[in-house]
């Protein structure tokens, strides 16, 4: 079942969703077919039936000019919907693209866009209406627009204040790495978030251009004799007290309309935002039905035994075709960093650089572990290298070359290619990294489709064995499941299937294992060791687990308030350290440590 087919159904399994939307429905398709329901023309009047009660052909009477209420009903509905859709469109048009571009990238159009929306909102709405019609004309059309333009700050200041705070969210950040570019990000992960808002605002400024178009056509602010619901208050309210009943059929059709808008849309994002919910039996069998019969996998190469000592680097390197094993300068250079700095600008004015003059290579088919305390500058090089520093951050300094490409300075549309195919990134922190409101199939099939141009089909085909080459057991079950309903284990391995999917040259682990338990943890370092080997990668592996470091890398470069302070082969910097801070970092590793003994409680606790 689709994502659309579910919003829809579950939509109809709302009470009031079905009533609003049934309401909302009827209404429109009257006013719509006002020519066919009602054919008379609605300022046809006839003075001998002013005020007259329902007869065949006009159930609900005449006006007191003797115009058909019915028609003018139908009619009036008709201009008093199009102008509020005409405010709806404009307001959107305005206030929805604007609000994107100033959330997602600040700057200059977003101070300028801050400084024109606070301009608009402090203008008297009914005032600049009214003094709209002096100089444009009464006509409801162009009194629409007006208010458009005056209601659009409100989806303006919606929409940034959303996308400000979803920018920034790691799985945006998984986005731009696995290559898709800005409009698609946007269109694809941000708007997601504030359609439900937006559907909110909607129906709250549908009612506020209806009932202010009426209210200007009560006070007698209109287009003279077009039919309006507005126009017909105004009619009524003059002989309310010879026909009371004429205040009925307008005041209801505005209130139905307004109720129904309101209702449909709160419903309506209920449905939206009501995801991956069902009873998990309806969803197994739903599963079982869709699925097709998956070929018994191939079994998986056995991931290399972990030496009983963690501090035992692993010392194995990847050979060449004939079996020996290349120099590490025969070896393609993948990444190489030189005299990197990272400054970010402070909020009282100036600089602060937070790394210093790094220098790092990675070659084709090694592992290079970046070691340091938290705070030392490991995770800022890692984003250098992938052109996502947060906002504020640059490279002041240095080159960073990734494939043979010198990316510092490069157009964020050349490096955007480089991501995914070339360079690729596995995150810490799993769920965070995935979307909430996709499938893990869908996250894995997007990037594929826009980076290697293939058919929905086959990307479903690769999606699905790359599924199941991160030794994932139910291949089909975790496609079509969302972030929430896999483990944090599960969702790391579909992360580094993410990476994998365009295979990618080089890859960018950034504490991978970080969030993980020691025993999946294992089974993640032998899934990475497996992959690197089977595909010749080269691994960029930032990290302040030593245990990590001994286990799967050639080559550890030590990183310390934001500089290199030693680097060396792996054997060498854990079993002879030679820089104090080296030595201090093997220092606070607990093996060889006695454990400690059953707990025995002192004589202040015996009672």
């Amino acid at each position: 079942m689709s994502e659309r087919t579910g919003t829809v159904r579950r939509l109809l399994r709302h009470p009031l969703g079905l009533v609003s939307a049934v309401v909302l429905a009827a209404i429109v398709l009257a006013v719509l077919l006002a020519p066919v329901l009602s054919p008379q023309d609605p300022n046809a009047s006839s003075l001998r039936d002013a005020f007259g009660g329902p007869s065949a052909g006009h159930p609900l009477g005449f006006d007191s000019a003797g115009r058909d209420i019915l028609t003018r009903l139908l009619y009036g509905g008709r201009n008093t919907l199009g102008g509020a859709v005409i405010a709806l469109a404009v307001a959107l048009l305005l206030g929805v693209p604007s609000g994107l571009l100033a959330g997602y990238y600040g700057g200059w159009f977003d101070s300028a866009a801050n400084w024109v929306v606070n301009l608009v909102m402090a203008l008297p709405a009914m005032v600049v209406l009214l003094a709209s019609r002096a100089i444009l004309g009464s006509t409801v059309w162009v009194l629409m627009v007006v208010l458009g333009f005056l209601v659009a700050p409100a989806f303006f200041r919606l929409v940034r204040g959303i996308v400000a705070s979803v920018r920034n969210e790691l799985y945006v950040d998984a986005a731009k790495v696995s290559g898709l570019r800005d409009p698609r990000i946007v269109a694809r992960h941000v708007l997601l978030v504030v359609r439900a808002p937006i559907i909110i605002q909607v129906a709250l400024v549908s009612g506020i251009a209806i009932g202010l178009q009426a209210g200007l056509e009560f006070l007698g602010v209109g287009s003279g004799d077009t039919p309006t619901w507005g126009a017909m208050l105004n009619e009524a309210f003059k002989n309310i007290q010879r026909a009371p009943s004429l205040m009925l059929w307008p005041g209801l059709a505005l209130g139905l309309t307004s109720g129904a808008l309101v209702l449909l849309a709160a419903a309506l994002r209920d449905a939206l935002e009501d995801r991956g919910t069902a009873p998990a039996g309806r969803r197994s069998r739903r599963r079982a039905r869709t699925a097709a019969p998956a070929a018994p996998a191939a079994p998986a190469a056995p991931a290399a035994p972990r030496s009983a000592d963690a501090g035992t680097p692993r010392t194995g390197t990847p050979r060449s075709a004939d079996g020996t094993s290349p120099e590490a300068g025969e070896r393609a250079e993948l990444l190489s960093v030189r005299d990197l700095a990272v400054s970010y600008v402070l909020p009282g004015g100036g600089t602060r650089e937070v790394v210093h003059g790094v220098d790092l290579d990675v070659r084709a088919g090694e592992i290079v572990g970046l070691v340091g305390e938290s705070g030392s500058g490991k995770t800022q090089t890692a984003f250098s290298i992938l052109g996502i520093l947060p906002e504020g951050g640059r490279v002041c300094r240095g080159s960073v070359t990734v494939g043979g490409e010198e990316i510092v300075g490069m157009p964020e549309r050349r490096h955007r290619a480089l991501r995914g195919d070339v360079v690729a990134y596995v995150p810490q922190e799993p769920m965070s990294n995935l979307d909430p409101a996709f499938t893990v199939g869908s996250q894995l099939v997007e990037p594929m489709r826009h980076k290697l141009r293939i058919s929905r089909a086959e990307a479903v085909r690769r999606a699905l064995d790359l599924l199941d080459q991160v030794e994932i057991a139910d291949p089909r079950r975790v496609f079509g499941s969302y972030p929430h309903e896999i483990s944090g284990g599960m969702a790391q391995r579909v992360l580094i299937a993410g990476a994998m999917s365009c295979d990618p040259r080089l890859l960018v682990a950034d504490e991978p294992t970080t969030a993980l338990d020691v025993v999946v943890q294992a089974e993640v370092l032998g899934l990475l060791r497996r992959l690197q080997k089977e595909r010749g990668l080269g691994v960029l592996l930032v990290t302040h687990n030593l245990g990590v470091v001994a286990d799967l890398c050639d080559r550890v470069a030590v990183m310390r308030e934001g500089r290199i302070v030693e680097t060396g082969t792996a054997e060498q910097v854990l079993h002879a350290p030679r820089h104090p801070y080296t030595q201090k970092l093997l220092g606070a590793v607990l093996d060889g440590v006695p454990a400690r003994g059953p707990w025995q409680p002192s004589n202040a606790e015996v009672v």
